[in-house]
């Protein structure tokens, strides 16, 4: 039979089935995903669909047509609860509604959930969370109520930020609370965190760094199971911002408990090997969901878990490769994108152990980039409003090419004709 169970109806599942049968792969395959929703794109979600500029179809993945017509099964509403495996790698799936799936071959795709902020007050009515199209569709019509002036935004990296924008394009009077010193501090240099602490500030955004939060408030005594709604955030020094909807945008967590009930390993995410394959040597796995070699040529090397739309397909095409008996190691040039407003941040490769950064352009144009080095070499960027720059410097580093920091000082020097390839780097 060879029959295929794909658990998580998202990206890198659909991604996997796709190529499975694009591969010439024939036998059963049973994608089961928990949400209702057919399999959908996530980013659109903090964008154009809380702005209301989106519809449920505008952000599906693929037709019903398509499953049909490459004969993937598609399952949704249901939730994988349990699965038995024999040594052989076959095994048994049973789903939270009963039905028993019958596999061959096995991939966990099971993604991540938002993470929780353990504070009181989170389940007044007007706290939303923003992780899937649930969230959204409920997130959508809060924002667009009139009523709800006041916004604030727990957590200042990618999440925040942009929906932080969306309400300020609506109207609403938005506060950021971000716990670390500066935004998006994990992702990006300082001088990238401080354009976007400017930028925001300009636009109107109140942005409070450091912020140690105490509690959420609210109105309307909860008595009788009623549910009262969202007044305020308190923080530990006694301030309270006034707030009507409060957005807690602060990561995700790894779904893994699958792979924990099959005695995978599991660190930080599923362990997976550089062609996708879980400790069992019979799994695969991809997406959020996975920790994995770190796949850049120009990494640092270690155990890395990437959450883009980019990793979720490439690291699905190793996958299928691996499910296929065709395993081959998944090396890549991550990337990854943030729409703010009306500002657009593109981030090549991984600045993980920078040494050195160059900053090409005037930030205060809100066109500009900064280029990271390591040993005098380009290993990554963050480009705002200038696509034709990041298509540049993605190339090079596809190429395993590098760019002088004299000439990405340089802003009369075209980045795409100094690209210097890898014969010339390793002279």
């Amino acid at each position: 039979m060879n029959a295929t169970l794909i658990v998580g109806a998202c990206q890198a599942g659909v991604q996997i089935a796709s190529v499975m049968r694009d591969r010439g792969d024939t036998a059963p395959i049973i994608l089961v995903g928990e949400e209702a929703h057919r399999p959908y794109q996530r980013p659109p979600l903090s964008k154009g669909w809380i702005k209301g500029e989106l519809q449920p179809d505008d952000v599906i993945l693929r037709t019903r047509e398509w499953f049909a017509e490459r004969d993937i099964e598609l399952v949704t509403g249901d939730r994988v609860v349990t699965v038995h495996r024999a040594a052989d790698g076959s095994g048994t799936a049973v789903t939270e509604g009963g039905r028993r799936i019958a596999f061959d071959r096995l991939a966990l795709t099971t993604g991540a959930s938002a993470r929780r902020l353990p504070l009181e007050g989170t389940d007044y009515h007007g706290v939303h969370y923003l992780r899937d199209a649930d969230h959204a569709i409920s997130l959508q019509p809060a924002l667009a109520d009139a009523s709800a002036k006041n916004v604030v935004v727990i957590g200042g990296g990618f999440i925040g930020l942009e929906t932080a924008a969306v309400a300020r394009g609506l109207g609403k009077s938005v506060t950021v609370l971000e716990a670390a010193p500066r935004l998006v501090g994990r992702v990006v240099a300082e001088e990238t965190s401080a354009f976007y602490l400017g930028a925001h500030r300009r636009r109107g955004v109140q942005v409070v760094l450091d912020a140690r939060i105490s509690r959420i408030i609210g109105g309307d005594a909860r008595v009788a199971g009623a549910q009262g709604s969202v007044t305020g955030v308190e923080l530990e020094d006694g301030t309270v911002i006034p707030a009507d909807l409060v957005l807690i945008g602060v990561g995700v967590i790894p779904r893994t408990e699958l792979a924990e009930q099959l005695g995978l390993d599991v660190e930080g995410g599923i362990v997976v090997d550089a062609a996708a394959r879980a400790s069992d040597g019979l799994t695969v796995s991809a997406g959020d969901c996975t920790m994995m070699p770190n796949p850049y040529p120009l990494g640092m090397g270690g155990s890395i878990r990437l959450e883009s739309v980019n990793n979720a397909l490439e690291q699905a095409k190793i996958a299928a490769a691996s499910l296929l008996g065709e395993p081959a190691e998944y090396r890549s040039v991550p990337w990854f994108w943030s729409d703010q407003g009306d500002l657009k941040l593109q981030i090549a490769g991984l600045s993980t152990g920078y040494e050195s950064v160059v900053v090409r352009g005037d930030p205060d144009t809100e066109k500009f980039a900064v280029l990271y080095y390591r040993e005098g070499r380009l290993i990554a960027a963050d480009v705002v409003n200038h696509p034709a720059e990041f298509m540049a410097i993605k190339s090079a580093l596809i190429k395993g090419g590098t760019i002088s920091p004299a000439a990405a000082a340089d802003v009369s020097t075209s980045l795409k004709s100094a690209i210097v390839l890898p014969d010339a780097v390793n002279a």
